[in-house]
């Protein structure tokens, strides 16, 4: 991060806390008075929870953690939420859409089941809605919703130093997976006018889920447009994109697994099947399995030893 924009933050009262490709990143502000308390924006994965714990803590400095914030639900930014909550008497705010699903519960919707992913159920005390606004540190953050990889997720966006906490909306270099697709709805059309609407503020400093801060947002939003253009045209690639991503998330958690192992459970969880109907595979579930597994071996994303396959060394 360069020294503008770390003095930036601060006079924010925001700190930044870059993570990986399995727990999202965390923005902390410390308390600014009654309206605007210690909060987290985003929280990680459930692995790293008391990894989480400990670098905000580290981060206020001894002030109790009062609110939690999700950009959305997927369990790479709100993993962390419950262990948060264990220790620190924090209210945790989700995005309006996604209330109702969060209070019971529901892993169907909340697309933990359909993943196979781990996250520990937590407490919803309210919820931010697009179009209101959200005291963070010591400024006032405008909500906006945000479709496309998640069609309930939202972005918080500062207007006076114009920063912007995009969360999985735009990154530097990559175009996050856009879920809808994989389930049979428009998700190009919405991944469009999110991207549309991060331009129109113009953003001077975008602190993305993953990855580090950048400034260059129209850089950015030049190459997502690219891979959207990519995937429209052709959305098998876009699903062949998805289901690699999705194994070398699941391989992030595991570090290695049982080949076997692997290939009866890619097999078998839902999403992958969604996959590999939106990529157009002809091969049955077991044989599709084999082939995406072989593929990230032959390009060196994992690494084949006898019957285990591990996450390659350059992706831990």
């Amino acid at each position: 991060m360069t020294g503008e924009f770390a003095g930036i933050l601060r006079g924010l009262g925001a700190q930044f806390l870059q993570r990986d490709w399995l727990s999202a990143n965390q923005i902390v502000f410390g308390a600014a008075g009654p309206q605007a308390p210690a909060t987290v924006v985003d929280t990680g994965y459930s692995r790293h929870a008391e990894m989480t714990l400990a670098l905000v803590e580290r981060a206020l400095a001894g002030q109790p953690l009062a609110r939690i914030v999700n950009t959305h639900l997927h369990s790479d930014h709100c993993g962390g939420n419950r262990a948060l909550q264990a220790h620190h008497p924090a209210e945790t705010f989700v995005p309006v859409p996604s209330l109702d699903a969060a209070r019971a519960w529901d892993e169907a919707r909340l697309s933990y089941r359909a993943t196979g992913q781990r996250c520990e159920r937590f407490r919803v005390d309210g919820a931010i809605a697009p179009g209101s606004t959200i005291h963070l540190g010591a400024a006032e953050w405008q909500v906006h919703a945000a479709p496309g990889h998640d069609p309930e997720a939202v972005l918080l966006f500062e207007p006076q130093t114009r920063t912007l906490i995009s969360g999985d909306a735009l990154w530097e270099d990559r175009l996050a997976i856009i879920f809808p697709e994989l389930f049979g709805q428009d998700g190009f059309g919405p991944t469009r006018r999110t991207l549309a609407l991060i331009e129109s503020l113009a953003p001077r400093i975008v602190i993305p889920g993953h990855g580090a801060v950048f400034g260059d947002a129209t850089a950015a939003l030049a190459a997502s447009r690219r891979r959207l253009d990519a995937f429209e045209k052709d959305p098998a690639r876009h699903a062949q994109h998805a289901a690699r991503a999705l194994v070398m998330f699941h391989m992030m958690e595991h570090r290695q697994r049982e080949r076997a192992e692997l290939e009866r459970w890619l097999a078998a969880t839902p999403i992958f099947a969604l996959t590999a109907r939106a990529g157009r595979s002809p091969l049955p579930p077991e044989r599709w399995a084999r082939t995406l597994v072989e593929g990230l071996v032959d390009d060196g994303l994992l690494q084949a030893d006898g019957a285990l396959v591990r996450l390659a060394t350059a992706n831990r």
